[in-house]
């Protein structure tokens, strides 16, 4: 079989004569114009070699939507969000979004008769949410510490605590707008951070503090009420008045549905804002987020440019200017269509079948699960001793069987732990998750029979 060169300088068609037989650059501007047809077969076609998104157990990202959401998305594609004169419904409906969320969240002073009572933005998705909750917090700081004429901040550097668990967003976020980080780290059995290390770490020049509502490593939520305690005792005590900014990015959309009474939001005085992305568990395509502040007094006005050339004295407080509207639209779709009922429903839905799942590789007696799909839909496991390959193989092999579930290593202070992560999702069904465990199993007791032959490097003869 003839070596296939993936950065090739040209595309060969794979029809002969019947759509196109010249071959085509592909990495400039062909020189001709062509058939719509043919350029549609070529992109779609080579999309053929990407994984199954459905099958794709790493992203939180949604794969699934509506028929009727679609719709109305390929219906939007072409609205500058940015344009809020000329597009003044798609511009009402992002922020009744604002609003809902902000109202899930709990957030102060909002009136069922003013959308401009809501204190928030969308966003391109949880990391633009997070730059802009990062820099409100440092902004803050600067006139919190600044004195008379908010200078006396300059020479002094800013930190953020937070724990080595965090999405590299907030390490771009520190690098890119000069502050400090201070990671916390974990422990072997402990992959979330504690009070302790927070007050262990904050100072007179903290911006803030971040706790995590569904970590990315394992899924679980950090001890949001308990960290804005200490924090609380802190300031009591004379100490720095310290903000926690809360990074819902993961469970957001699902804690406030099946965990009800855990208080993490706004109803805690010391989370001043939250970023929640709208494309996990917010069931929309990407890209779409969200980032709420507590009140307005929590977002500095000097953050917010006016600008009137698009035809209006508009207020804006974005890192992205130009994006389409439809994905603002595509989850304003998910609010109406499934209102708190709707979302309790499928986050209930879900969690089971992560709980199912987890109890099945509970059962297998390969596997210690450390979180198992009860906080939010998402199972983290590891081998429980040395069975002469690792979850790095395991990973591998489950690609022979098209499934795409990830392993890697825990952040720092846990390194020496490997996992595996099936993120459950909208669209994984009870009967693919069966589907999973059965070739888990089947995989399994392959590795352990060729162990003796020489070990995973065997596993081509079984491949699917």
């Amino acid at each position: 079989m003839p070596h296939i060169n993936r950065a090739s300088s040209s595309i060969s068609p794979a029809y002969t004569g019947r759509v196109f037989n010249a071959p085509i650059p592909s990495l400039r501007l062909p020189d001709e114009s062509m058939d719509p047809t043919a350029a549609y077969r070529f992109i779609h076609d080579e999309l053929m070699l990407d994984g199954s998104s459905r099958l794709n157990l790493a992203t939180f990202v949604t794969t699934w939507m509506d028929p009727e959401a679609e719709k109305l998305m390929a219906e939007t594609f072409d609205k500058n969000m940015i344009d809020k004169d000329e597009y003044p419904a798609t511009a009402a409906i992002e922020q009744r979004c604002v609003c809902m969320v902000a109202d899930l969240f709990h957030a102060e002073n909002l009136r069922a008769d003013d959308p401009s009572s809501a204190i928030g933005v969308s966003t391109v998705g949880s990391s633009e949410a997070v730059m802009l909750g990062g820099l409100a917090m440092k902004w803050r700081w600067k006139e919190r510490v600044g004195g008379e004429g908010k200078k006396g901040w300059k020479g002094r550097t800013p930190n953020l605590v937070m724990g080595s668990n965090v999405q590299v967003v907030w390490e771009k976020f520190c690098r890119y707008f000069e502050v400090e980080p201070r990671y916390l780290p974990m422990a072997e059995d402990r992959y979330v951070i504690t009070p302790e290390q927070v007050l262990e770490h904050v100072d007179e020049d903290t911006i803030g503090v971040v706790g995590i509502l569904g970590t990315t490593y394992t899924g679980e939520l950090e001890p949001i009420a308990e960290i804005c305690a200490a924090l609380d005792t802190l300031a009591a005590g004379g100490g720095p008045d310290i903000p926690v900014h809360v990074d819902a990015a993961s469970g957001g959309f699902v804690v406030p549905f099946l965990h009800p009474d855990i208080e993490w939001d706004f109803r805690l005085p010391r989370v001043a804002s939250i970023n929640v992305s709208g494309h996990k568990y917010g069931l929309t395509y990407p890209g779409i987020g969200f980032v709420v502040w507590r009140n307005a007094d929590a977002l500095p006005e000097d953050l917010v440019f006016r600008v009137n050339y698009l035809g209006g004295d508009m207020p804006t407080f974005t890192l992205n200017f130009s994006r389409p509207g439809n994905q603002v639209v595509g989850q304003y779709y998910n609010f109406l269509r499934m209102g708190r009922a709707g979302y309790g429903q499928v986050m209930s839905s879900l969690s089971a079948t992560a709980r199912w799942l987890a109890d099945e590789l509970d059962r297998s007696e390969h596997f210690e699960v450390i979180s198992d799909g009860s906080a939010i839909p998402v199972v983290a496991f590891r081998l429980t001793g040395d069975f002469g390959y690792t979850v790095f193989d395991i990973s591998a092999g489950l690609r022979t069987y098209g499934w795409q579930v990830p392993a890697y290593t825990m952040p720092e202070g846990a390194e020496d732990v490997s996992v595996l992560r099936i993120v459950v999702r909208e669209g994984f069904s009870a009967d693919l998750a069966r589907s999973l465990k059965d070739d888990l199993i089947e995989l399994l007791a392959r590795l352990d029979k060729l162990q003796p032959r020489g070990g995973f490097d065997d596993l081509h003869h079984f491949a699917h």
